[in-house]
């Protein structure tokens, strides 16, 4: 059974509706023996002025959030092993870059989630991206954005939610194939081995086609090319969702053959039988 959940977010978060205690009670009930808390850091909105339903995106209380996340830490170290990270949304713009960089630098959070929410001018969760495109272009555009943030110059640890871009995608048929896009999800899956980054499952993937993101013949490929390190993520934005389909990704990840699910931790991994 998955014990860890390490991608979640909180009012601290502009998109999060519960509050960090009643998370991680919400957690300690299920079960959970480590929560990780990743609230969003979107520096690309910022430079991009980007609006969602007509009104800026708030940037994150940086100072507030640790400090409130590392109390609650210390608090539940007997309950629960909380891991306050941070999820950052990748931006090509190297004043961004730097200012992740100085982020990471000056707070120092237990991990990383690198994250592309934006590619061709657009968040790709919106009807905005896809208007005029194809699910070719469209996905194409996503694919090779997340390409290019591998390369991100902040420590990360995570490569987060392979397959955004099909979350909300208004196509027929929206789902993500690794046989449609073979030659830049293995560019993508190679490096993320060759750099010792850990792929993420996403149960977050609303009308993606898809239970989890990246699906099965996309992990199925990357265990092919040698890759072990995966964590388990519910990317859930209040208590409804903590851990959902736990069980699911569960017994898919035994079923292709992996063992365990990889940690990170102050920049080590740390395996957990699945």
């Amino acid at each position: 059974m998955i014990k860890a959940d390490m991608h979640t977010h909180t009012k601290f978060s502009p998109d999060g509706r519960s509050d960090m205690v009643a998370m991680i009670e919400r957690a300690i009930a299920l079960g959970l023996t480590h929560y990780g808390i990743s609230e969003h850091f979107d520096y690309e909105y910022e430079r991009m002025h980007y609006r969602i339903d007509g009104k800026p995106v708030p940037p994150i209380d940086a100072p507030a959030y640790f400090a409130r996340a590392r109390a609650l830490q210390q608090r539940y170290a007997d309950k629960i092993r909380i891991f306050v990270g941070a999820e950052f949304g990748f931006d090509h713009d190297s004043r961004m870059l730097e200012r992740y960089c100085q982020t990471a630098e000056l707070y120092r959070p237990d991990f990383i989630i690198n994250s592309v929410h934006t590619s061709l001018g657009a968040d790709s969760y919106f009807p905005d991206y896809f208007q005029g495109r194809s699910k070719a272009f469209a996905y194409n555009g996503y694919l090779y954005r997340v390409l290019e943030s591998l390369d991100a110059p902040y420590p990360y640890d995570i490569v987060a939610h392979i397959g955004y871009c099909s979350r909300n995608a208004p196509y027929p048929d929206p789902k993500l194939r690794y046989c449609d896009f073979a030659d830049v999800l293995d560019a993508i899956l190679r490096k993320i081995i060759a750099k010792n980054k850990i792929l993420e499952i996403n149960t977050s993937s609303k009308t993606a086609g898809s239970p989890f993101l990246p699906d099965i013949d996309i992990l199925s490929r990357y265990y092919e090319l040698g890759g072990r390190n995966v964590s388990f993520a519910s990317d859930a934005h209040d208590t409804s969702r903590i851990g959902e389909k736990r069980e699911l990704v569960c017994e898919a990840l035994r079923s292709i053959g992996f063992t365990a699910l990889t940690l990170p931790f102050c920049g080590k991994h740390h395996r957990f039988p699945l």
